[in-house]
């Protein structure tokens, strides 16, 4: 019988092939590609580089992506989000696997199931070479503050080794540089790759002498929990890069993109401005005007008669100015997962402000049509006019004038709340400057930068809101 079984002739009553219990492995054969999620500023993992004129993702995660997406005979696509927005990404079907520098930690494995591990490494502090002899053990950093990425190991071990030290976390890696230049921080733990490569390229910066007990560090790739066929086929492609030594290759080729020197700044990452600036545009464009419209319907809703819907109006009104923008977008974006909508990040973006803006702009048309003289609308009536008539002709004519320039400054206000749509990827102004800062090693510049690019917008546009103003007072 076990000959027959190993031949395939015969198979028990009830017998079924794993490829057929692993959804998520025919989801990808099915789909012709894998949707590899990453966090694209954290060097030599995954970082932006120029390859062939392109912007393109490389670093030795996105070389690994590459060789699983080839064994299995299927396309690669890079969805690059905040490090943080990665896990709600997998678990709500947005992403296929997590290749981005990400530790098996009990928490994660609760939720998702992890490969073997493809990289083993250590974790070093690094601090300034100022400061060499002053910390040089873990009992060293007591009373200061010492920074990790947000949700990772280095966390953990900066709260857990670091006794006495105060964990400042946040979510990309060269602002934690940037407090440590600045002396916000005494010390910044990373992954010695990561680590090394910012030592390399700062000469203020070292590393310190310091040992962590629980210092090592498996990197793994994260998958959908029951795929043990997806499992499986992964686990094979990690045993060949491991067996043919391909992961030297793959640092090798990170390493020679990150030091690319043959262009100045501005040259090298202008592109990545002018990409940034004409999403923030479009996402405050598109916020805006069915911000305006949906604020309309509410607007009117709210100055009804119809109860039960002035009462749905002003909850939603009400909701939305009371909750932060960031949270509306998660919702959004893996909200819409959950219920079986596959919304794009660009999508999920344009729908979030514009939701956000409705609450705002329905008390704008609100204001301005209260703010019309209450005797228009029975002077209207007394002409024989109904009451959409009257709105129509009457009303809205004068109440324009109110609304239009706070329209106009949400529109500003909006240009400014885009950047927040950067934590599910919108490659918006912020998001694009995250990008520079782990391309190139610059912490500080890239944000200067953005922001006379934000300045330069929003001025514009005040004065063109200010012209538009004195012209329709110089019509009265």
């Amino acid at each position: 019988m076990a000959c027959l079984l190993t031949l395939g002739t015969v198979m028990p009553a009830g017998f079924v092939k794993a490829e057929e219990t692993d959804a998520e492995y025919q989801k990808i054969k099915d789909a012709g590609e894998l949707v590899v999620g990453l966090s694209a500023d954290y060097a030599p993992y995954e970082f932006h580089a120029e390859v062939n004129g392109t912007d393109t993702i490389v670093g030795f995660d996105v070389s690994i992506a590459q060789k699983i997406a080839d064994d299995l005979g299927v396309k690669l696509k890079i969805e690059e989000l905040g490090f943080d927005a990665l896990l709600g990404a997998l678990k709500t079907g947005k992403i296929d696997l997590i290749i981005s520098g990400m530790t098996p930690t009990e928490e994660r494995l609760k939720e998702v199931d992890f490969s073997d591990p493809y990289l083993t490494s250590s974790q070093k502090v690094v601090i300034r070479k100022a400061d060499a002899d002053k910390y040089k053990t873990v009992n060293d950093f007591k009373g200061q503050s010492v920074g990790a990425q947000k949700q990772t190991t280095q966390e953990e071990l900066v709260k857990t080794e670091l006794v006495g030290a105060t964990a400042v976390s946040l979510q990309k890696v060269p602002d934690l540089i940037m407090n440590l230049t600045n002396k916000k921080v005494e010390g910044v733990v990373l992954e010695q790759p990561v680590a090394e490569a910012y030592v390399d390229r700062d000469s203020s910066l070292t590393l310190a002498d310091v040992t962590f007990e629980n210092g090592t560090k498996q990197t793994a790739i994260a998958m959908p929990k029951n795929s043990p066929v997806l499992k499986e086929k992964i686990n094979a492609s990690i045993k060949e890069i491991d067996d043919k030594g391909l992961m030297k290759t793959y640092q090798a080729e990170a390493n020679k993109l990150m030091f690319q020197k043959d262009q100045n700044f501005f040259q090298k990452y202008y592109k990545y401005y002018v990409n940034g600036a004409g999403y923030t545009i479009f996402l405050a464009i598109i916020g805006v005007f069915f911000g305006a419209i949906f604020g309309a319907i509410l607007a009117l809703i709210k100055l009804g008669k119809i109860r039960i819907l002035r009462w749905i109006a002003t909850a939603y009104i009400e909701y939305v100015r009371g909750t932060p923008l960031l949270v509306q977008i998660f919702i959004v974006y893996f909200g819409s997962g959950i219920i079986g909508i596959d919304l794009s990040k660009l999508a999920a973006g344009c729908i979030a402000l514009a939701l956000n803006s409705a609450a705002y702009v329905a008390e704008i048309i609100r204001a301005g049509i209260s703010a019309v003289n209450k005797g228009q609308m029975e002077a209207a009536r007394s002409l024989g006019m109904n009451q959409r008539q009257a709105m129509q002709f009457i009303i809205f004519p004068q109440a324009i004038k109110n609304i239009l320039p706070a329209l106009g400054n949400e529109f500003v206000t909006v240009i400014k709340e885009s950047s927040v749509v950067s934590v599910i990827g919108v490659s918006e102004l912020i998001f694009q400057a995250g990008n520079v800062q782990g391309a190139s090693f610059k912490p500080f510049l890239p944000y200067v930068i953005v922001s006379l690019i934000y300045f330069g917008l929003t001025f514009s546009m005040s004065r063109l809101l200010g012209v538009a103003e004195r012209r329709m007072n110089t019509n009265d």
